[in-house]
């Protein structure tokens, strides 16, 4: 095995950047398209491609969740120390892709990073997008009760 990896280290590594370069692409273009307001919407509206078949939507969903997470799992190996690449923006693109409980509040912890937001808004800037906003404030139905030490609306 160890004879291997090191017959075939050239090839290793050229796919790695050539991976890293292509999915860093991906990333941006989804960032760089996002709406300005994404992160500040109350409600999302799922995309489960209305109008098409129902087996249609669950491949659609399937593959979604699929790539989600391997942008998840590249974010996460990106965001190691010592591993160059925007480990953070990925773990946001794949958690935003995912369909899973508490993602709309992870999302806005994730991106409610100072750095992150940053990082977003000179991508966007560099593209001619205007910034993200970002209310701290987090959404929550009217009809639900203050949260203890909270003032009543």
């Amino acid at each position: 095995m160890h004879q291997w990896l090191v017959d075939h280290l050239a090839w290793i590594t050229a796919a790695s950047i050539a991976c890293t370069v292509l999915l860093t692409g991906v990333g941006v273009f989804v960032v760089v398209l996002l709406p300005v307001d994404y992160f500040d919407r109350g409600k999302r509206q799922p995309a489960v491609l209305p109008g098409r078949h129902p087996i249609g939507r669950l491949l659609f969903r399937i593959f979604k969740n699929i790539v989600g997470l391997l942008a998840l799992i590249l974010g996460i190996i990106l965001a190691l120390p010592l591993v160059p690449g925007p480990g953070m923006l990925f773990i946001l693109l794949g958690v935003s892709m995912m369909d899973v409980p508490g993602k709309f509040a992870l999302e806005r912890r994730l991106i409610g990073n100072r750095l992150v937001l940053k990082s977003v808004n000179l991508l966007r800037t560099r593209f001619h997008r205007p910034p993200m906003t970002f209310s701290q404030a987090p959404h929550r139905p009217a009809t639900t009760p203050p949260l203890p030490g909270e003032a009543a609306p």
